[in-house]
């Protein structure tokens, strides 16, 4: 890819201090006029700004950078985050992730407030706080570091006044002073509550100033989370899922009316919901109004809240668009009554969890309240359990004995799952957008803590580790040899995760290595937290190492560009994948995650792995023998369009785009590489090769000669009048010419409407010079043309949109004459007949007509120096999105079929993963903690893997499945009658290295009396027992063959 220049700039890593820009949005630059009075009562820090000035447009969403999280949060759910203001009060791990999250989505601006001195515990989950920051304020501290992460985001601090860094302050428990600190904001998060009065003080301010409150606290290896955000918040997206829009096959005329869309797709909606239909040919008084949907009566009809009793008969055509609207919650203030209802479960192997962490967490708060905030020690844990109101969960009190021995650990795995969570709720504050936590969540790790543990503190960045699991896991940590493959959105979570954690230090022995194909791009900046603006254009892993051994100077890492597959072997070879403790896959791909998955079975290496798709996640964890591996299990294929309905009858507007792709590659793509071909060939040479392609030749040598010689263009006007050429034959005549084949009123042999169903009648375009999208497809369209000659194109001053008009003018279109004999084949069926019987026709006369053609083709002698300029299509090239957009609404327009925007068509098109940074940390966060299990060889029961919907939201957190045994009795040799139950984890050792062919089929017999049949090294059949009587004699005379089989180099085991 071509590395994305960016409109912004930032100072060096190295610097202590770099800022962000507060940026004028048209309206006054603090949150509110109150804000204003705020502080002018409280003083706030100035607002870190940048160091190199930033020309930045003001008021407009940012798509290069924030393109991914557009398709999360929609365009609307952007800008209304660009209005918003946010106060972070506590700069815990919790606390700052919350913020990174928050400001690398895009908010107004975010104020932090936290006077409390950094401690040795904050170094293991803050990733913005260093060693050298101990003792000073947080909030001081974190603030130049996040404001790197997005320049348009004001990061300030707030102060305690002429006060200074009391902390007191930070806990005060007195609501007019919480008043005048919330008033003016959109949110406020409070990550570091020391009391339940605190907290109610603090919701009562936030009620009073109508701003949302999210308080959450991590501790140890459990969390916190309560969500208030009035009595009446309205939710304008609950799920964030596009409303379905499904084809209609019927509507009846009755009342109500019955309508009932074709079995493609099943239309997903309940009573209450609200569908609207467009272009349906008869029942015409219902298009373009919006129905209620009265009653469902199967997945695929529903009845509606309309008369068609008396409306003409359905004919085609119609869609029906599922409009979704808003729902209005209501939250009770904190210290209310609350049901049991009020906790959203995470892991149901946990069910009565929820209400013993919340009073946990409450016995722990009135304890930390009458010690002056302080965290208890081993001897105070009995303290607070004689706080704690049991319930009835088995061993509630040791549940709360953990709480308090482990609270004082601010782990970042935990954080970085807190801060996700938490972040999004800001979000959905900010923006309207997704159902809030109502209203509280807890959840927790506890079955990760050893059984007992030396926590004794050593005042050093690992005491956060090590005042949760002991000194043990931390020199565990420190010795670990890991392999992270992929350095994208969660491979920075996790590698930042693993630095705060003290995971491969480099006196330990220990090491990370990561690895990435792809380069930093724009787009990388919302989420990847370890990449800044000029980084851009360089490696993920390299950088990622850089940023990661910042976090933690101890630790080793090394970033190295090589991609993980087959073709990779001689470097990630068996002695490497035998070194390693563990693999952790941070990809985007299912083939590459099978190819690790399939390297990390036959190693028996445990994996960590993890996914996202917008605010949905998910994470799974191997463990050798005890866990199926992630290739046990997989989902069914994406299921592909049919070429017929591609070429003919396109009813979806995801057929146009692919059509518009296929039609890019071909134009812009495959007729440069084949004009290419030949002058890179020379005649003589091209028609050797071609005669390679017997089903292809004659195609690609029209295309050079049409390309090369009869419509090779000279100028930019050439350009235009391709393009409109082209225009007619895509979008008029191939349309007239199906109408002709297939008439409007054409019937079936059984009597049937031939256009019915998943078949729309198409209508022929008329082109339009003052119709926005007929233009823009002749001026992207030509661009390219001109782009592939090496051609001026419309950003030239000369070309201008009069130029293009006044150049379409002069176009000569020939008149649409339908052609007879021309067979379009009607479904599946019929295309594949017709590809079959053109395969098998005559040879001879493709052989006389490629000659003809050839004769026809310049010398390439006289074009020396001559070469087009293949386009690659690429997502994220604004030209290269104009032209399929353009050309895949054009068809649309043909079809009948809803139209799509640019940013839509990129998200469909461009196959574009939604993503946003508050999933992301949350998926890091709980794969991270398998770790810990892993190092202390935990049982099956207490690894987990889980997904979530942050949208929604919902969490499923399940024990893992265990593999799959399959059980048999050995049938013969030495261990005969014997039973086996194996699993894809077990394979058969053989311990001599010196074993030949012979001795290795004599194995098989004499063990287990089993033939051996064949024997295979990668694509290479060694060995098989079907081989004839002489190559078997030569196999078995060869006494170094079997040395060739593929061995362990650590255990000396063929396979």
């Amino acid at each position: 890819r071509r590395p994305l220049k960016s409109a912004l700039s930032r100072a060096p890593r190295h610097l202590k201090s770099v800022a962000a820009l507060q940026i004028d949005r048209s309206e006054a630059a603090e949150p509110a006029a109150a804000a204003a009075e705020h502080r002018s009562a409280q003083s706030t820090s100035k607002p870190h700004r940048p160091m190199a000035a930033m020309e930045l447009e003001t008021g407009k969403v940012d798509e290069a950078l924030y393109s991914r999280q557009l398709y999360v949060l929609g365009r609307e759910g952007q800008s209304k985050m660009a209005s918003s203001t946010v106060l972070v009060c506590g700069l815990t791990g919790t606390g700052a992730e919350l913020a990174k999250n928050v400001i690398l989505a895009g908010v107004k601006a975010v104020t932090l407030y936290d006077p409390t001195p950094v401690t040795h515990c904050n170094l293991g989950g803050n990733p913005y706080a260093r060693n050298e920051d101990v003792g000073k304020p947080r909030a001081d501290c974190c603030a130049p570091r996040l404001a790197e992460l997005n320049p348009y985001v004001t990061v300030s601090v707030m102060k305690n006044g002429n006060a200074g860094e009391a902390m007191g302050s930070l806990h005060s428990c007195d609501v007019d002073e919480w008043s005048a600190r919330v008033r003016g904001y959109r949110c406020v998060a409070i990550c570091d509550a020391v009391s339940d009065e605190e907290l109610k003080a603090i919701d009562d301010a936030c009620r009073r100033e109508n701003v949302c409150l999210v308080a959450c606290e991590s501790r140890g290896v459990c969390t916190s989370l309560f969500c208030d955000f009035g009595d009446d918040w309205t939710v304008t997206d609950a799920d964030g899922e596009p409303g379905a829009a499904c084809l209609v096959a019927s509507i009846t005329q009755t009342n109500p009316a019955l309508i009932t869309v074709v079995d493609e797709q099943r239309h997903g909606l309940e009573v209450g919901d609200i569908v609207s239909l467009t272009s349906c040919v008869g029942c015409d008084s219902l298009n373009d109004r919006e129905l209620k949907v009265l009653r469902v009566c199967s997945p695929y009809s529903y009845e509606v809240d309309a008369d068609a009793s008396s409306t003409t008969p359905y004919v085609s055509s119609g869609y029906a668009q599922h409009k979704k609207g808003g729902k209005v919650i209501q939250h009770k203030p904190y210290g209310s009554q609350f049901d049991d209802d009020s906790f959203l479960r995470c892991d149901f192997a946990k069910f009565e969890r929820p209400p013993t962490l919340h009073n946990a967490f409450t016995a722990l708060r009135k304890w930390r309240s009458s010690n002056g905030g302080a965290f208890p020690a081993e001897k105070d844990a009995d303290a607070v359990v004689a706080l704690f109101e049991k319930t009835s969960e088995d061993k509630s009190e040791e549940i709360c004995r953990d709480l308090a021995l482990t609270s004082a650990g601010d782990l970042s795995p935990m954080a970085a799952f807190l801060g996700g969570v938490a972040g999004q709720e800001v979000l959905k504050a900010c923006t309207g957008k997704f159902a809030p936590v109502s209203q509280y969540l807890y959840h927790d790790c506890l079955e990760a803590l050893p059984e007992s543990a030396d926590r004794t503190m050593k005042n050093d960045k690992n005491d956060s580790v090590r005042v949760i699991f002991g000194n043990d896991m931390v020199a565990k940590l420190a010795k670990l040899n890991y392999f992270l493959v992929g350095a994208g959105a969660i491979g920075c979570e996790v590698l930042k995760n693993w630095s705060l954690i003290g995971l491969g230090e480099k006196s330990a022995g220990g090491k990370i290595l990561v690895t990435d194909m792809d380069r930093i791009e724009k787009s990388n900046l919302s989420r990847q937290l370890l990449f800044r603006s000029s980084d851009i254009g360089h490696a993920k892993s390299t950088r990622a190492a850089l940023a990661a051994q910042q976090l933690n100077p101890l630790i080793n890492v090394e970033g190295v560009e090589k991609r993980v597959g087959a073709d990779s072997e001689d470097i990630f070879d068996d002695k490497f994948w035998s070194s390693l403790d563990g693999v952790c896959t941070a990809l985007d791909n299912v083939d590459a995650r099978l190819y690790v998955d399939s390297k990390c079975l036959f190693h028996h290496k445990p994996l960590l792995e993890s996914g996202t798709l917008g605010t949905k996640g998910n994470t799974q964890v191997v463990v050798p023998r005890l866990t199926e591996h992630y290739g046990a299990t997989r989902d069914p294929p994406e299921k592909s369009i049919p070429v017929c309905t591609l070429k003919n009858f396109p009813n979806k507007i995801e057929h146009t785009l692919q059509w518009a792709r296929d039609w890019f590659e071909g134009a812009f793509k495959q007729v440069p590489d084949d004009v290419n071909q030949f002058l890179k060939a020379g005649n003589d040479a091209f028609a050797q090769e071609l005669n390679s392609q017997p089903n292809t030749k004659l195609d690609t040598a029209m295309r050079v000669k049409t390309n090369l010689v009869d419509q090779r263009p000279s100028s930019y006007q050439d350009c235009v009048a391709w393009a409109r050429l082209e225009f007619q034959q895509c979008f008029h005549d191939s349309i007239a010419q199906l109408l002709h084949n297939f008439p409007a009123d054409q019937v079936t042999a059984s009597g049937a409407p031939f256009w019915s169903g998943a078949k729309r009648a198409p209508t022929p375009l008329q082109f339009d010079a003052n119709d926005a999208t007929h233009l823009e497809y002749i001026r992207s369209a030509a661009d390219l043309r001109a782009f592939n000659y090496g051609l001026k194109g419309s950003d030239a001053p000369e070309h201008s949109t009069d130029y293009i008009r006044k150049a379409l003018s002069n176009v000569m279109v020939p008149e649409f004459k339908p052609k007879e004999g021309i067979k379009i084949s009607a479904n599946e069926a019929e295309e594949k007949k017709r590809q079959e019987e053109e395969a098998s026709s005559s040879m001879i006369d493709v052989d006389q007509e490629t000659s003809r053609i050839l004769k026809e083709l310049p010398s390439t002698t006289s074009l020396a120096g001559m070469r087009l300029e293949p386009c690659e299509f690429e997502k994220d090239d604004d030209s290269h999105m104009a032209f399929v957009a353009a050309c895949s609404n054009l068809r649309a327009r043909n079809y009948k079929i809803p139209e799509a925007d640019v940013h839509q068509s990129r998200l469909i098109a461009g196959k574009i993963i939604p993503a946003i940074a508050t999933t992301t940390a949350l998926v890091a966060g709980l794969i991270t903690m398998e770790l810990f299990k892993l190092l202390q060889d935990k049982p099956l029961e207490a690894y987990k893997s889980a997904f979530a919907n942050l949208a929604i939201p919902i969490f499923s957190i399940t024990e893992p499945q265990a593999p799959k045994t399959t059980v048999s009795k050995i049938p013969g040799g030495r261990r005969k009658g014997e039973e086996w139950a194996w699993s894809p984890w077990d394979c058969i050792e053989l311990s001599d290295p010196s074993l030949t062919l012979k001795q290795l089929v004599d194995y098989f017999q004499d063990e287990y009396g089993l033939e051996l049949n064949m024997l295979s090294y990668g694509v290479s059949i060694l060995f098989s027992s079907f081989a004839n009587a002489k190559k078997s004699e030569e196999a078995d005379a060869d006494g170094d063959y079997g040395r060739h089989c593929r061995r362990d180099e650590g255990a000396g085991a063929f396979s």
